[in-house]
């Protein structure tokens, strides 16, 4: 089995990321899975950062807390992360510019700056040349590393500079590196996978899905959202807004649903807050929107590009008054797009909002994912009014009261419809009103979507022994660290599974408590305080979990996390 973890350590600056991500390209063109992240701090300049990239011949899910190859850029990196090497690991770093590394086996001095002036012409190429002295270690095939180069960088002088500087590093390495490496990568293959983000899976599934505006202000870790689907505008004429704030936007795409628009915002914590309000307006007036919500670490600004799930029970619970909303919480990049689908699709046929909580860790990390195939991708637009239904229809109720709680929905003037609401209680026709009859059929209308919306939502996974002596419950992003860590855990002999959810609102009462009834223990693994689901989980079935692994230091959980705190919980 081939695994290796291979670390790019640097200042902001140095250009970590841009390198982290051409490594996983290469290794993903060779055919091998990747999962990659990054780690960074909330400054321009300065500070340390890192990028982790792990390279598998089976599905990589999560990353590894060991690292096989480190690119130290900097002293710093070689620093903070030398104790995390594997026994035969190797450090290559700039022996010029770095001194007082110590007598290590594990160094290997590379001329970085040296030979990207060289080569490349401009010192700036160090990552560059790393790259390739890293790869070489592995034997991996530099003519993929050099075709991956040209389409990072383009065919002009830049990219013929950077290709000249990753073949002197490889080559520097193969002629100076004398030390046996455990690793050899040879090329499974001709890659077919895409390498995507958490949130460019996200837009993906939201061009998928007819998604024709968006409205957004920026934020961590969010953001990503908004570029790619305005770098992809003109091509799928989709309308990309930023607004002054989030309150606005939210107010927007809620304008343009109204107007028969598939639309969406996303933000993080911070900016939800203030779409809070605006959150009820699509309530109580039964508009179909989708809000992703990017967690981080808080309350406040908290660690502004750092990982949290701290935000569930705000998200199921946020705004005044009571009103139906679907809750979705993607584990993989391939639940990031089929999601995202899928919210647009509940937000029509249920004309409420969706809200799509995922978190930094997931929202900037990579994996490898095969082709979506798009034929599986349905459009429900759920009771929508056509040209020829309305002129039969006569009077038009915007709000018209059914046994589903869903109204007919008709696009303003489409077919000479006059629609009418209000954010005020309002009757069938949608004209504000005070009376408490009207009032309580009106709530009651309302929230008789939720049976319907109930069935509509997924059954958790299950994954593990089938008789359990404990059982993980997480939900979102801890997903791959929890399997990684069953399969571990099973390996020494522990009767374990896990049950992981993705879809949590409405919550899925019946098919947790089925999973979860053969469990002796259930721990519970979040990435925050409190254990909300755990919570959540005590409050909907009457389950109570008998053990908690939380982490809310900012950085995702890990397998290795899960088993040292594990061994304590089963003492």
């Amino acid at each position: 089995m081939v695994n290796i973890n291979f670390m790019i350590g640097g200042e902001a600056g140095q250009g970590v990321q841009s390198a982290g991500h051409v490594l996983g390209k290469v290794l993903a063109r060779g055919g091998y899975h990747v999962f990659a992240d990054q780690d960074y701090e909330s400054r321009v300049r300065g500070g340390h950062s890192f990028f982790r990239v792990r390279a598998n011949d089976a599905e990589a899910r999560v990353i590894s807390e060991l690292v096989d190859v480190l690119i130290a850029l900097d002293k710093e990196s070689i620093d903070l992360h030398q104790k995390e090497m594997t026994d035969r690991g190797i450090i290559i770093f700039d022996g010029d510019k770095v001194k007082n590394t110590g007598r290590s086996s594990s160094l290997f001095s590379v001329p970085l700056e040296r030979i990207a002036l060289e080569s490349g012409k401009n010192k700036l190429m160090i990552n560059t040349v790393a790259l390739g002295a890293a790869l070489a270690l592995a034997s991996y095939d530099k003519q993929i590393l050099s075709n991956v180069i040209l389409e990072y960088f383009g065919a002009g002088d830049v990219g013929k500079e950077n290709v000249a500087a990753v073949t002197a590093g490889y080559d520097y390495a193969k002629a100076n590196f004398k030390n046996d490496f455990s690793h050899n990568l040879t090329p499974l293959g001709d890659g077919r996978r895409m390498l995507l983000s958490g949130n460019e899976a996200i837009a993906l599934g939201a061009l998928a899905a007819g998604c024709k505006f968006m409205a957004a202000y920026p934020m961590t870790p969010a953001t990503s959202i908004m570029e790619y689907l305005a770098s992809k505008g003109k091509d799928f004429d989709i309308v990309v807004v930023q607004p002054e704030d989030e309150i606005a936007a939210i107010n927007m795409i809620i304008g343009a649903s109204f107007a028969g628009v598939r639309s969406m915002t996303a933000t993080s914590g911070g900016g939800f807050c203030l779409m809070v309000e605006g959150l009820g307006l699509a309530g109580m007036t039964e508009t179909p929107i989708v809000v992703v919500l990017a967690q981080r670490a808080g309350p406040a600004i908290g660690l502004p590009t750092r990982t949290e799930q701290g935000d569930l029970e705000f998200a199921i619970h946020a705004s005044h008054g009571e009103f139906p909303r679907a809750v979705l919480a993607p584990a993989t990049v391939e639940d990031a797009f089929w999601l995202t689908v899928k919210a647009f699709n509940l937000a029509e046929k249920y004309q409420t909002p969706v809200i799509l909580i995922t978190d930094q860790y997931l929202a900037s990390s990579y994996a490898t994912a095969d082709k979506f195939d798009l034929s599986q991708v349905t459009i429900d637009r759920g009771l929508l009014l056509s040209r020829e239904e309305l002129a039969k229809l006569g009077e038009y109720k915007r709000h018209q009261i059914t046994e589903s709680g869903i109204s007919p929905r008709a696009i303003p003037l489409e077919g000479g419809a006059l629609v009418v609401t209000d954010s005020d209680e309002h009757n069938e026709e949608g004209h504000l009103i005070e009376d408490a009859e009207t009032r309580t059929a009106q709530m009651l209308k309302r929230l008789r979507k939720m049976e319907g919306l109930r069935k509509d939502i997924a059954e958790p996974r299950v994954y593990g022994a089938a008789q359990p002596e404990i059982t993980l419950l997480g939900w979102g992003s801890t997903y791959g660290a929890m399997r990684e860590a069953v399969d571990l855990a099973m390996k020494d002999g522990l009767a374990i599974n896990l049950v992981h959810l993705s879809e949590i609102w409405p919550f899925p009462v019946e098919a947790t408590a089925r999973d979860l009834q053969e469990a002796k223990k259930i721990i519970a693994v979040e990435n925050n305080a409190t254990a909300q689901l755990a919570h959540l989980l005590r409050a909907e079935t009457g389950y109570q979990v008998t053990g908690k692994i939380l982490k809310f230091d900012g950085r995702p959980i890990s397998p290795a996390h899960i088993l040292k705190q594990l061994k304590q919980e089963v003492r």
